[in-house]
């Protein structure tokens, strides 16, 4: 049951990144889109086999190279290997006390399976400095060289009470293993990435030529790169809107009444006609928060509305049908609607009975440039 509930887990973490956010949006409204990429990773470092002697004794040399593909954000797979030297000991074994360490060559092929935990969490993110990345993978490992450890079996054999290599090997020898780690990337550029990783290997007890009565560990420790091979994301810069100059209320000039004779009339001016004002209130792609570079439209809007006490402001809020569903669209025209009716409200002290609200999500667009129809559309008069 435990080994079916964990591929269950497994089954479930890959098919929910299928649904992680695959869109950013920065601070100045420029659009990135992840693309699939292969990627390339080479690393070196240390390696410890879990053991009786000391803990110097048992390093050795490690490296690692790897291919892999990026299938969204999230979910990558990789082949990889660890190869060069691992190492066996004890440490005052035996009748009289050993002692004694050795060394042996090997390398790992395997396949990873990669979940990257900060866009899983956090959401996409190409410019994103650190990600952190959990994997879980196994392999085959081909081991030889053993010649260190046949000797000292050799040697052990004729002293009485010594330790003995119960699972000693000649040759070669090939066992399959369990892994799983962390890899802590630090972005250096769209193409390339500082790696540090850090990975537990589980394989067959016979591995290190000692009969323990359990499986043999041994853990890497890699610094590295990640070379990224192609585009990893398509950039769409931010559409500048260039609002057009409001046309300013027009007078229409009084018709003079001509005089009469007996005695001079003066004309009687007609009241200005205030004409209508019309503010668009843009938002980014998924936001509803009001910009900087917005506000002054709804303080224009305020400011109409102060001056012209009988004037109200009918307000309509909108999303893009490019992205989304209505579910979600419906849900931010509302938002977008609201921002700007509790600004008007809160900040310039507007009455709520002053203002009319409707919400059109992507079921209308008012504009046929599609990011444009991130927008609240405020009509006063």
């Amino acid at each position: 049951m435990k080994m079916r509930n964990l591929i269950a887990a497994i089954m479930l973490l890959v098919s929910g990144t299928a649904m992680a956010q695959a869109t950013y949006t920065d601070a100045e409204g420029n659009e990135y889109e992840f693309k699939k990429h292969a990627f390339i990773t080479l690393g070196g470092g240390m390696q410890y086999t879990l053991g009786e002697a000391k803990f110097g004794d048992l390093l050795s040399p490690n490296a690692q190279l790897g291919i892999g593909y990026q299938f969204s954000p999230v979910l990558a797979a990789r082949l990889q290997a660890n190869a060069w030297q691992a190492k066996g000991g004890w440490n005052g074994l035996g009748n009289p006390p050993l002692n004694r360490d050795y060394k042996f060559n090997y390398a790992a092929p395997g396949i990873d399976l990669m979940f990257n935990l900060s866009n899983l969490i956090c959401g996409y993110n190409p410019n994103r400095v650190f990600n952190v990345t959990a994997f879980l993978g196994g392999g085959l490992n081909c081991a030889w060289g053993n010649d260190e450890a046949n000797d000292i079996a050799n040697e052990l054999g004729a002293r009485k009470g010594a330790y003995n290599l119960e699972y000693i090997w000649d040759g070669s020898k090939m066992l399959p293993f369990g892994r799983g780690g962390l890899e802590l990337a630090f972005r250096l550029g769209d193409k390339v990435n500082l790696l540090v990783e850090g990975n537990a290997n589980l394989t067959s007890d016979k591995w290190n030529s000692k009969k323990a009565g359990n499986a043999d560990w041994y853990f890497n420790g890699l610094v590295g790169l990640r070379f990224n091979l192609g585009s990893t994301y398509e950039k769409k810069e931010a559409v500048k809107v260039v609002e057009k100059p409001q046309t300013p209320p027009q007078t229409k000039p009084a018709t003079p009444v001509k005089p009469v004779v007996t005695e001079p009339v003066k004309p009687t001016p007609k009241p200005d006609k205030v004409e209508p004002l019309r503010r668009d209130i843009f938002f980014v792609i998924n936001k509803f928060e009001i910009r900087e570079s917005e506000e002054s439209k709804v303080a224009d809007i305020a400011k109409y509305l102060q001056n012209n006490p009988n004037a109200k402001v009918a307000l309509c809020g909108y999303a893009d049908r490019g992205t989304g569903n209505d579910r979600i669209n419906d849900r931010l025209g509302e938002q977008r609607v609201n921002v700007v009716k509790d600004m008007l409200v809160k900040k310039y002290n507007i009455p709520e009975s002053r203002i009319t609200t409707d919400s059109k999500g992507a079921r209308e667009q008012p504009f046929a440039v599609n990011e444009q129809n991130r927008v609240t559309i405020a009509i006063a008069e």
